[in-house]
């Protein structure tokens, strides 16, 4: 453990660079610290926004622009740009949980360390192949709501483990597969390739999402299922949208009971 270096300084490192490829570069240094350094588990105050770029401009959900088809190259980067933007706002969100929510395990601020890692692998790989299509991470708009989601939930870390884990990034499993189809389906193989490998790292946060969540649950001695619906019912702008990767999900201990009985109901 080196003297001075702690969980919270190291979390700040990361939350407050505004630039995308600084913020993925100390997301990636910061977590091999972690891991080699072994800071103390200090915590300190979590800004409420962390440091974001002038671009890309935020525009509320209904108001972005409709998807091309893929068979065109804006299409894709279109598609893509979304998927960094998600990317981008992940790694802030893996960070925030870890120097928002003391008092737990050494092994939960170890995963979601590491899940902060893996975004920030993942948006240089996807801000790469925008640059490869002729575009940039901050060409397009996006908008802000996984953000508001955490904002909403910065005041119950079981609250937030319900909310972006198990709801949000469970999404990701259920879209995922049928992206890479299409993709492949017009011959960009390069960009379907990218899409495994967050597929794949996905299950894994969403497992770790779910082993915290049972975890917590435990500790103030609340049944898991029952309580992700009421507070999917009291967190949730959103409805929850069949099909869903059953499959993914129960790899990531996500049990359909949880879900199967939402079909297309509008939480809030």
């Amino acid at each position: 453990m080196k003297e001075g270096l702690t969980l919270a300084t190291l979390a700040d490192t990361v939350l407050q660079q505004a630039a995308p490829l600084d913020k993925a570069a100390a997301s990636r240094s910061a977590a091999a610290r972690w891991r080699h350094d072994r800071p103390a588990l200090v915590h300190g105050p979590v800004a409420d926004r962390p440091a974001r770029p002038d671009h890309p401009e935020l525009k509320p959900p209904s108001a972005m622009p409709r998807r091309r088809a893929l068979g065109s190259q804006r299409g894709r980067i279109a598609l893509l740009h979304a998927l960094a933007h998600i990317e981008f706002n992940a790694i802030d969100l893996a960070w925030d949980i870890a120097a928002r929510f003391p008092g737990q395990p050494v092994a939960f601020y170890d995963d979601w360390i590491s899940v902060g890692d893996d975004e920030a692998h993942h948006f240089l790989l996807l801000r790469d192949r925008l640059v490869t299509l002729g575009s940039d991470y901050g060409a397009l708009p996006a908008h802000d709501s996984l953000w508001q989601a955490s904002q909403e939930t910065s005041d119950d870390l079981l609250a937030r483990l319900a909310i972006v884990p198990l709801v949000l990034e469970a999404r990701g499993l259920d879209v995922t597969p049928a992206m890479i189809e299409r993709l492949r389906g017009v011959g960009d193989e390069e960009s379907a390739a990218i899409l495994e490998i967050i597929y794949r790292d996905e299950v894994g946060h969403v497992a770790a999402g779910s082993r915290w969540f049972r975890h917590v649950c435990q500790e103030r001695s609340v049944d898991p299922e029952s309580t992700w619906k009421v507070l999917v019912r009291e967190r949730f702008r959103g409805s929850l949208k069949p099909p869903f990767n059953n499959t993914a999900r129960e790899q990531a201990d996500l049990h359909r009971s949880y879900y199967a009985d939402w079909k297309n109901h509008t939480i809030r």
